[in-house]
């Protein structure tokens, strides 16, 4: 069941000395994939999501809360590691999803409310084919 799913178009970004346009696309699931992320805690976790992401300026393109796992899809300056992303975004919605709704940790064994693992992938407006053609023509 898909609890929210919004889809923003992402855009070329700029800073003082950088234009980019990178975007990553971030999946994980919760400890044993349990189906854990339903009704208030699915809100939740949404919500701290955004705020997360809005406070580090990462700009979410879309996000889908459904019962066993998540898709979000952002971008962030350059200089932040996808890695950094995702363990911002797993270590700090874990703590807070404890906190709020503490009836959760019994749910999920050894303490840990989201799998150590994730998926991400990057997503950008060439293909692999176009961009080694590019640079094998010397273009630009």
């Amino acid at each position: 069941m898909v609890y929210h799913a919004t889809i923003n178009s992402m855009r070329e970004q700029h800073t003082k000395h950088v234009t980019y346009k990178i975007a990553y696309h971030f999946v994980w699931c919760p400890t044993y994939r349990k189906s854990i992320l339903v009704g208030k805690v699915a809100r939740f976790v949404e919500a701290e999501l955004r705020r997360l992401c809005d406070a580090n300026q990462w700009e979410i393109g879309a996000l889908n809360v459904q019962e066993d796992h998540i898709h979000i899809f952002l971008s962030a300056l350059p200089s932040v590691a996808p890695s950094l992303i995702a363990n911002t975004l797993k270590g700090i919605t874990a703590r807070q999803v404890f906190k709020q709704y503490p009836e959760v940790k019994k749910q999920v064994w050894g303490g840990s409310f989201w799998s150590r693992s994730y998926y991400v992938g990057t997503v950008g407006d060439m293909t692999e084919e176009t961009v080694k053609k590019y640079i094998e023509l010397g273009q630009g």
